[in-house]
């Protein structure tokens, strides 16, 4: 059997990922499109002034709603409590060298009216993940430290995302 031309091995690549594509849809499965919000005007309250987990719930938002600068603008406040990122040696060897850390991420908040009563009592999620570390690829592992502190963080502002979203079906 000759082996197919370069057009014809394209061909049927193409009509694979086509017959892959229909049969995922047929099954029900569609991606992840973000939460619809009824709120428009989101306050953000209790964050540091430059607050990386502020900065990822303002990109979580779907395009319609915005984080507002002054919270009495706001339909719905994020108040948070406490937002806290921690790095703690978890094993190291008998001279003290540090081989795995262990991160954590916290954030505690409560969900409020525009005028300051409590829709969502007081909250809390927390991400932890473990790191290897090794001192002789200290700056790759501060770098691989950063990302999973953002990969977290983003986690915990895609959660906050759904909270809102749920608080505003069940009403405001």
């Amino acid at each position: 059997m000759a082996p197919l031309s370069r057009r014809a091995t394209g061909f049927v690549v193409l009509a694979a990922a086509l017959v892959g594509t229909l049969a995922l849809g047929g099954c029900g499965f569609r991606l992840r499109v973000p939460e619809a919000l009824r709120f428009e005007r989101i306050g953000l309250s209790g964050f540091a002034p430059h607050s990386t987990m502020a900065a990822e719930i303002r990109h979580a938002l779907p395009p319609e709603s915005r984080i507002v600068a002054n919270v009495t603008e706001a339909q719905v406040i994020v108040d948070a409590v406490e937002d806290t990122r921690e790095t703690t040696v978890e094993a190291s060897t008998a001279s003290g060298q540090v081989r795995e850390l262990r991160l954590h991420v916290k954030l505690r908040f409560r969900v409020l009216r525009a005028n300051g009563s409590e829709l969502l009592p007081l909250n809390e999620i927390e991400r932890e993940r473990d790191l290897t570390y090794n001192e002789t690829t200290a700056l790759a592992k501060d770098t691989e430290l950063n990302a999973l502190y953002r990969d977290m963080q983003s986690d915990i502002a895609t959660q906050i995302i759904r909270v809102l979203a749920a608080v505003g079906r069940t009403g405001s």
